[in-house]
């Protein structure tokens, strides 16, 4: 179904949040495979020490930086044509950028909604609707869209960011189809547990969760090079589909064969795991208040 680039030599590859985790990982993979790269990312400094890290270690390719918001429609647009102004052409869109929120349904606030969609949803929209036309005018060009463990099963507590993930899954199965005549592949990636950062750049409603979240993704999670790794092997071969850790495999097992209930016992799984059983509790309780007061919400 979908296409691969067998060969990465003298490509061009846009990354968004390219400054750290999978995506930084990604930026020093497709570099050493010999691609051109046009980072963008909202986090200048981050930018800017991969970009010295990356010429240090290999001259002659280049490497352009781009501060962006990705949820930004005008800054996107203008994006594009900055890159295309600095390397002519495209071959690759990796749409890595993605924020996480933690929190029950009632206790996610609208805002909270509006920032989310913005990062996880428009920005992966956004930057294939001003690439694509430069991606079609490549011989050979491929997209690489990050869902998530969580864009195959959905658990409490993560409605806003399943819901941005799930989005990402039906966006990319759609494009499955209406690129499967012409010379675009895609991938849609599902990680598990990787020990990058996005915990501690995440929001919710109890910062001591979060970081706990945080601390566990540090110790147990794979590195973010062992993720790229497999990303990049993906593109080579036009995989449509790929599914990092072991959780995430057996996860969309389950649920293929339990719609409903493998939802609940990968989501029981899930929090045994991690420890969070008294996360579960809170959850309930909180559900319960808003059930009782029956005010509207903020």
């Amino acid at each position: 179904m979908s296409k691969g680039l067998s060969v990465l030599d003298d490509k061009v590859s846009v990354i968004t949040g390219a400054a750290s985790g999978i995506g930084r990982a990604l930026a020093m993979g497709l570099w050493h495979k010999g691609c051109h790269l046009a980072l963008i990312d909202i986090n200048e400094d981050g930018l800017h020490q991969l970009q010295e890290e990356l010429i240090r270690s290999t001259k002659g390719r280049r490497a352009s930086l781009h501060i962006a918001d990705v949820g930004s429609k005008v800054r996107m647009k203008d994006v594009s044509a900055e890159v295309i102004e600095a390397h002519q052409t495209i071959h690759l869109l990796i749409n890595n950028a993605g924020i996480g929120y933690e929190a029950a349904f009632p206790q996610t606030s609208l805002e909270a909604w509006e920032r989310i969609m913005a990062v996880n949803l428009w920005g992966t929209i956004h930057a294939c609707h001003f690439f694509m036309p430069h991606l079609a005018k490549a011989e050979q060009a491929h997209i690489v869209n990050l869902s998530s463990l969580f864009g195959i099963v959905a658990m409490a507590g993560q409605t806003a960011y399943s819901t941005t993930k799930f989005a990402i899954r039906g966006f990319s199965e759609s494009l499955w189809e209406e690129l499967s005549e012409t010379s675009i592949g895609l991938t849609v990636v599902h990680p598990g547990s990787v020990a990058t950062n996005i915990m501690k750049t995440s929001s919710g409603d109890d910062p001591l969760l979060m970081q706990r979240l945080a601390d566990w993704f540090e110790k147990n999670g794979i590195r973010p090079e062992k993720c790229a790794a497999q990303i990049i092997t993906a593109i080579e071969k036009g995989k449509p589909r790929l599914l990092i850790t072991p959780e995430v495999v057996f996860a969309d097992w389950v649920k293929r064969l339990m719609p409903v209930v493998g939802n609940k016992a990968i989501g029981d799984l899930v929090i045994r795991t991690l420890g969070l059983e008294d996360m579960r509790e809170k959850r309930r309780r909180q559900w319960q208040e808003t059930m009782v007061e029956g005010d509207p919400w903020d």
